[in-house]
């Protein structure tokens, strides 16, 4: 029966994947892959050999028809990413929308996710987050995200490459104030990593340290009022960045003063002294 399986693979061991999703990916018609050298790698190393579509963010829409095409034929198709679950933070959720709208069956073969994995070794709460997946690298739209999620009391979870990170956790410690964070990198592989800290800290463990691997950010969500707290120092440091992104020097030192505990007036008092 025509439909579309959505396959997780290992996010990096190998020894992660399933006898179902091996089942399925050597049972369908032809697999559609992000990354067609990746996926033959892995299908090579489990001795599967199905056709391969090349399917990714610059190319979905017009491959997309065409797939669907060819399950409303009568063809069955797996979708796959590079690693973990096909459609988060991935294009793939386009396929499924595509699927869906032709009324063609779709079901899953569940794997670890990079998020999830992350979520439960980082020592932060659990009971409610925030997927928030990879930060905009243009500066207005990455500042507009994290304003909106900034009093978020849920945990929030970014996706982020190595060479972007420093950048993010100075962006995050201006936006979010100097919360508790988890940094998970190379998550099921060798040098599988967890680093634990204040925002802060992380930003002075990386200062002298190239950053290598792919990372999972979990941060602290807002905290109730009266639970926040801080230095001074971090406070007029927050304002002085907002104010550089733009903010007027009294609505900077009020988003300061509501993160750090301290009052609006301190804070504008000490920026303009040292002015």
């Amino acid at each position: 029966m025509s439909k579309l399986y959505v396959v997780g693979t290992p996010i990096g061991n190998l020894s992660d994947m399933s006898p179902r999703a091996l089942e399925i990916l050597g049972s369908v018609d032809f697999i559609a892959a992000e990354d067609t050298r990746v996926t033959m790698k892995l299908l090579t190393h489990f001795d599967i050999h199905k056709p391969l579509v090349s399917y990714y963010e610059h190319n979905l829409r017009e491959k997309g028809e065409y797939i669907v095409d060819r399950i409303s034929a009568g063809e069955t198709c797996a979708i796959v990413t590079d690693a973990g679950m096909p459609c988060i933070s991935d294009p793939g959720e386009d396929l499924v929308r595509l699927c869906a709208e032709r009324g063609i069956e779709v079901n899953v073969v569940p794997s670890p996710t990079a998020a999830m994995s992350a979520l439960a070794i980082s020592g932060l709460s659990t009971s409610r987050f925030s997927f928030e997946g990879f930060l905009s690298v243009t500066k207005k739209q990455r500042n507009a995200h994290l304003d909106e999620i900034k009093d978020y009391k849920r945990t929030l979870i970014f996706y982020e490459a190595p060479h972007k990170l420093k950048n993010t956790l100075d962006d995050l410690l201006s936006a979010l104030g100097d919360r508790r964070i988890s940094l998970c990198r190379e998550l099921t592989k060798i040098h599988e990593e967890v680093l634990r800290g204040k925002i802060s800290e992380m930003i002075n463990y990386y200062s002298d340290k190239t950053p290598k691997g792919e990372y999972v950010l979990v941060v602290e969500g807002a905290l109730e009022e009266e639970e926040k707290s801080g230095d001074i120092e971090d406070a007029v440091k927050f304002a002085k960045k907002e104010i550089e992104n733009g903010k007027k020097a009294s609505e900077a030192c009020k988003e300061a003063a509501k993160k750090f505990g301290f009052s609006k007036s301190e804070i504008y008092t000490i920026i303009i002294e040292e002015k």
